[in-house]
């Protein structure tokens, strides 16, 4: 069984991938490098607060470990996975040093499903290998199958590891491509002869499933606050509420006449029976009145009547709503994660104590529950309080888009938005470099940076025959993280629908082009450049302005869809002339670090006007020729050079073909029309006293 060890360059951008064995591994950790960099980061820790930020300078050296993978190079370079190992890791964090990290090997060998077990790099923690397997004694290979197989595989460790260790297990987002940094133990727990856990292949992602929530012994939420922002505004609240109840107390009491002492211990009082804690009290007396009494005096008073009262925080000074609201915001936060997809238009949550790692939408039955596991805490809520919180700025703001965007790091310099277009088999030379530019218009947008005058309203067309796999490569254009916001399903029927799609998808797929028909051309042009989307919410009063995110892609399997008289600028047509290699290994990652690269350098990602003349002149081929074009172009001819041809207007025009051809209309707006065609051919107008003409030679 072979590791995967990964050692990162960031000031490059580079990393580096190499294999060994189990065995040679834990053989290795035995013994400290000649650099000695675990000792140099042990050493550090020691003098080093838990979350003051530091660094250790050379963290770089130390390689990242992936136990579960054995991954190699793809032909093009990219990391591919070669091999699944059905390890699984686990992370005891948090200890205080070698005794505890020797307490919880030991622990952890006592089940025979322990591969090994060894200290972290930190020296305070300790890294838990432990081996799955299928009934069959194999391992999954796909990866999707691995995704499955490792998540319910991590969910079974935790909870057989878990009653055994003396600590707790510390949860993350179980994948198989989980790293730790190479780390030093003298004496490692290595048993290769360890027995698997058995699983069965899952086919889905494990349920929603929570650990027991551990019982308060401390039933005043008050006395649960941890330090911070949200535990000084709740004090800061209730002393300002006992401080006004003490004033009504001591009436007429004035800071520059009377004696400080009698308003102090009314005070105290009222702090004491509000369940303000001691210290606290002190200090916001302090805070309002440090000029009237030192601080000793004011400890010593308090302390006295602290010790003197009985019956501390029975009594509040709040009123029922608020005594509510902030049992209701302890609750809130102890309990749950919630956040409001900006995207989405949903509200998500997740329970804090959980081992199931994602969001879900808040939907009526999990309002419900909630509102239940309040009831069943104490706290006396009604559904409206519930819903209240939910729907208030209590709920940060949660943008999909920005926080993938924003995750992405540093490009390393490879050119992977054209390889991704190299993908599509065609006779297009301008084809990658019109990608390219689309692409960067599409997560510029994203990201917010066009201006409100403009959208990417430019959309590539694949055509080919069937069975080509272009509506898989329109989906595998977006990341897994993102494909949530991939659509083809675009409905023209429903034009409410089809703009609310502007501000929820972002990227829709206009499969099977060319059943747009030529009455839906219009609305279809309005939609591609429409820059926001202004819609009225079901029973919303006024009209909001949505942001648009989606950017369009089309598919088709004929060749002649482009029917707009007036040119086709707005598409990137393509023949695809091989199926597509969608069987690919995509890293999105750097994909779209070379895109958000760009446009932090100031890259152009809009198309420019000697762009739009090669989309003009490539898509000559795709377009429509309509039935009066055809006969037009069978009774007249551009006149050639030195020749002078005849100056006529589109109905002068229309009339000899009516002769001709009985069905031709002689209508107005068939003459307008007439007039774009003739435009369109790049037929030489003029503006006249009778209207425009445009220079013909009869046939």
């Amino acid at each position: 069984m072979r590791i995967t060890f990964i050692k990162e360059n960031r000031d490059a951008g580079t990393e580096s991938i190499s294999t060994c064995d189990t065995a040679a591994f834990i053989t290795r950790i035995k013994s400290e490098t000649k650099p000695g960099h675990v000792s140099a980061l042990r050493t550090m820790l020691e003098y080093t607060n838990h979350g003051s930020g530091g660094t250790y300078g050379h963290i770089d050296k130390l390689p990242r470990i992936c136990p579960a993978m054995e991954y190699g190079r793809s032909r093009e370079g990219e990391r591919r996975m070669k091999r699944y190992n059905g390890i699984v890791l686990l992370e005891v964090s948090g200890l205080s040093g070698m005794s505890e990290t020797e307490l919880v090997k030991e622990q952890a060998a006592l089940l025979p499903q322990t591969y090994a077990a060894f200290a972290g790099s930190s020296g305070r923690s300790v890294k838990i290998w432990a081996l799955f397997a299928l009934p069959n004694g194999k391992l999954p290979q796909r990866e999707e199958e691995i995704s499955l197989f490792h998540a319910h595989a991590y969910r079974m460790a935790v909870q057989c590891y878990q009653p055994l260790l003396p600590f707790p297990v510390t949860l993350k987002e179980p994948s198989p491509a989980d790293t730790f940094r190479m780390t030093l133990d003298e004496t490692p727990y290595f048993a290769p002869d360890a027995v698997p856990f058995c699983l069965e292949q899952p086919v889905t992602m494990p349920g929603e499933r929570t650990f027991n929530q551990r019982k308060l012994a401390e039933n005043n939420p008050l006395k649960r606050l941890q330090p911070g922002f949200d535990s000084s505004q709740t004090f800061t609240l209730l002393f300002e509420t006992a401080l006004g109840r003490a004033l009504d107390e001591v009436e007429n009491w004035q800071r520059d006449r009377d004696d400080f002492h009698p308003l102090l211990i009314s005070i105290g009082e009222q702090c004491f029976k509000s369940g303000i804690p001691e210290e606290e009290a002190v200090r916001q007396v302090m805070m309002h009145y440090r000029r009237q009494a030192d601080e000793q005096t004011v400890r010593t008073a308090l302390h006295n009547l602290y010790r003197e009262c009985r019956g501390f925080g029975r009594k509040s000074v709040l009123t029922p709503e608020q005594d509510t609201m902030l049992k209701l915001n302890e609750f809130m936060e102890r309990r749950y994660e919630f956040r409001y997809n900006q995207l989405m238009g949903d509200l998500e949550y997740r329970q804090r104590d959980s081992i199931h790692f994602y969001f879900h939408v808040m939907d009526q039955r999990a309002r419900n529950s909630v509102a239940m596991d309040a009831l069943q805490e104490g706290l006396r809520v009604w559904d409206r309080d519930v819903n209240r919180y939910l729907t208030s700025n209590r709920v940060p703001l949660y943008n999909p888009v920005e926080e993938y965007l924003c995750g992405v790091g540093r490009w390393d310099g490879k050119d992977r938005i054209r390889a991704l277009a190299g993908l599509v088999p065609c006779n297009n030379p301008y084809w990658r470099e019109l990608f390219y530019r689309w692409f960067l218009n599409m997560v510029a947008h994203w990201r917010g940076l066009g201006n409100r005058m403009h959208a990417n309203s430019t959309s590539p067309l694949l055509i080919g025959a069937q069975g080509y796999r272009k509506s898989t490569f329109c989906r595998i254009i977006l990341p897994p993280e993102l494909r949530f916001g991939y659509t083809d399903s675009l409905d023209f029927g429903s034009k409410r629908d089809a703009e609310m799609y502007l501000g929820r998808f972002l990227l829709v797929n206009i499969d099977e082009f060319d059943q747009v028909s030529i009455h839906q051309q219009g609305f279809l042009k309005h939609l591609l450049q429409k820059t926001v989307a202004n819609l009225r919410k079901p029973y919303g009063s006024s009209i909001q302005e949505i942001r648009r995110y989606a950017s369009f892609i089309g598919t088709s399997n004929h060749k002649d869809l482009l029917t707009d008289s007036s040119g086709s600028r707005r598409f990137v047509c393509v023949e695809v002339t091989a199926p597509i290699d969608t069987n690919v290994t995509i890293n999105y990652r750097q994909l779209y670090a070379q895109a958000m690269q760009a446009i932090r350098s100031g890259e152009r990602y809009w198309f420019n006007d000697k762009d739009e003349a090669v989309l003009k002149e490539n898509n000559r081929e795709f377009e429509q020729i309509s039935p009066i074009e055809q006969l037009f172009h069978c009774h007249f001819r551009l006149p050639q050079e030195g020749e002078e041809g005849e100056w006529m207007s589109p109905i002068q025009i229309l009339e000899i073909l009516h002769a001709k051809n009985s069905t031709t209309k002689l209508t107005e707006g068939y003459a307008k029309y007439f007039g774009r065609i003739l435009k369109k051919n790049d037929i030489e107008g003029k503006h006249t006293n009778k209207g425009v003409v445009y220079r013909i030679v009869k046939l």
